[in-house]
């Protein structure tokens, strides 16, 4: 069963989709029937992704401090981005954030980018904290003289690492 998409402005149902590819980049927006309409989508005309993009979540949310804000890095300006449908730069995320900051967490889950790990990494990654976490728990029980402890920790840490580098080996 497809998945429905939900409109990235008011949630509803999404009936309009869009993808644009501006400078080799792709971008997609997911529109209801309404939305669609009130943006313009609908138009014969034409209009712009980017400008919808720009546009934020709805006219009314837009801020209209940001109009003035200038990328330190570059000089991008708002209208700059709303013109190109892009950034200018890496400073621009941080210049530009109180315009793009909203529009962000609108068509995202959030403004943490919280990425993919590849599936080895992953696990890399599990071991090296079990490690850690075992490293610790030993330093502590030589600290505190429970010696019967940091020997079965040892062990375990032994073990760990040798599960480790049999699993890198397979």
């Amino acid at each position: 069963m497809a998945e429905s998409i939900n409109c990235d402005i008011c949630s509803k149902l999404a009936t309009v989709h869009l993808t644009q590819i501006v400078n080799g980049k792709i971008h997609k927006i997911d529109l209801c029937e309404t939305c669609a309409k009130e943006k313009g989508v609908t138009d014969p005309n034409g209009f712009s992704l980017a400008d919808l993009l720009a546009s934020g979540v709805d006219s009314q949310e837009v801020d209209p401090s940001t109009s003035d804000l200038v990328c330190r890095g570059c000089g991008f300006t708002a209208e700059d981005y709303k013109k190109l449908g892009r950034l200018g730069c890496p400073s621009c995320y941080e210049d530009l954030a109180p315009m793009i900051a909203p529009m962000l967490a609108h068509m995202h889950k959030g403004t943490n980018h919280m990425g993919k790990v590849p599936e080895n990494s992953l696990a890399r990654l599990e071991v090296e904290s079990e490690v850690a976490e075992i490293k610790a728990q030993l330093q502590q029980a030589i600290e505190d003289e429970r010696y019967e402890d940091a020997a079965r920790l040892r062990d375990e840490l032994l073990k760990v690492n040798q599960e480790s580098e049999e699993s890198h080996v397979h």
